[in-house]
């Protein structure tokens, strides 16, 4: 065997053989009762990449848990399910797992603690806190009502002073996230990838295709009907958020490559991409909250609830504020709207590693290890008898 196979063999039966938590037992226990029955095999990626094993070490719960994309048809179909006495609930039991693969990998390791802590209330405070210490910049210039600056945000707050303060949270933030996957990424030992797998991977993670159910008709969200909107809402607000991104980065080249100064037209490239992803992340946010809402309780953790509360609401009142600081960029209210509006987004920065938004990266890492794994041959070794 290649030396480098032999490693990343040792590195896997080393996080393998690592002692498993009450939640990864539970998730071994159900996975072994799934692998004799396979009623629900073709529902997703884990069911097919479950086939492939007889026994769930450490390194393969949190792999199997993060390829769950918690759409709960495997629940409603479970005949072992409760009230039977095996009480299999995979979707609960993965999502369990799942903060706790965040937090074991989160960078710096002693900030994994914070997804304990990311909740609603933290995450409106960490906003309101630091929208009044903008507000209060503001005010140090005489008013919270400035006369109309003609949408000048630079005369609020100048643009050097913002790079300053958001560039090193956001790149933190990159890095955080990075670091962090990068340890996943190594445990889970899923070997090169090539060419195929990596676009297979990223087309099934921009079409959210785990997210059809395995049956293209959608997620079981409150009772035993399926339905896309969850698919959907995650797509409003996942190509809303690139949207935005894509505006920033746009009206950056504007400003370094082509000199041409803020405030942009509202026919402008950074504002019409700008409005479409804040619109698309009024839409998707405030469906998923909705969906969280009335979501069947046995379909995951609901500790996580607060979490997942926290993250929607800071992307509505991203969008929101947003959409307010260019609808009345023209008028007084601007300086207060614009101090509203980038106290919420540095909050936003803020929580990105230690928060919801991990799901994504994590869950993307698992889709491409299972697009490789898949064109691996079979490493069960089954006789006959």
């Amino acid at each position: 065997m290649p030396l480098e196979a032999l490693t990343r063999e040792a590195k896997a039966l080393g996080a393998g053989a690592l002692p498993l938590s009450e939640s990864e037992s539970e998730v071994s226990r159900v996975l072994q009762i799934c692998n004799a029955c396979r009623y629900c095999e073709g529902f997703c990626a884990v069911f097919p990449a479950m086939t492939r094993r007889l026994e769930f070490g450490k390194a393969d719960v949190n792999y199997l848990a993060n390829l769950c994309h918690n759409c709960g048809a495997c629940l409603y179909s479970c005949q072992y399910a409760t009230p039977h006495e095996f009480a299999v609930d995979v979707p609960r039991a993965m999502a369990k797992v799942r903060v706790g693969t965040y937090a074991d990998y989160a960078w710096p390791p002693a900030f994994g603690a914070l997804y304990a802590r990311n909740g609603l209330t933290l995450a409106l405070a960490t906003a309101a806190g630091l929208a009044l210490f903008l507000e209060l910049a503001v005010a140090m210039k005489g008013s919270l009502l400035l006369p109309p600056l003609a949408g000048n945000f630079y005369a609020v707050f100048p643009h050097n002073l913002l790079v300053a303060m958001f560039a090193p949270i956001f790149l933190f933030a990159v890095l955080a996230l990075t670091l962090g996957v990068r340890r996943f990424w190594r445990d889970v030992a899923p070997g090169k990838p090539s060419g195929a797998a990596i676009a297979e991977a990223t087309h099934n993670a921009l079409r959210l295709k785990y997210l059809d159910g395995g049956h293209g008709q959608g997620c079981n969200e409150s009772d035993d009907a399926f339905t896309l909107w969850r698919r959907r809402f995650h797509h409003f607000t996942f190509y809303g958020f690139m949207l935005c991104f894509a505006a920033t980065c746009v009206a950056t080249l504007y400003h370094y490559l082509f000199q041409w100064d803020a405030p942009y037209a509202l026919t402008s490239l950074p504002v019409v991409l700008g409005t479409a992803g804040g619109i698309g992340l009024l839409i998707g946010p405030a469906g998923l909250l909705w969906l969280n809402l009335r979501r069947d309780p046995e379909r995951g953790d609901i500790a996580q609830n607060p979490m997942d509360r926290g993250f929607i609401a800071l992307l509505l009142s991203t969008s929101l504020s947003g959409i307010a600081l260019l609808v009345w960029r023209d008028t007084s209210a601007m300086a207060l709207l614009l101090a509203l509006h980038l106290g919420v987004v540095m909050a936003l920065f803020l929580t990105l590693p230690y928060g919801k938004f991990a799901h994504g990266v994590f869950r993307g890492a698992a889709l491409l290890k299972w697009s490789i794994e898949k064109r691996q041959p079979g490493t069960l070794q089954l006789s006959d008898e």
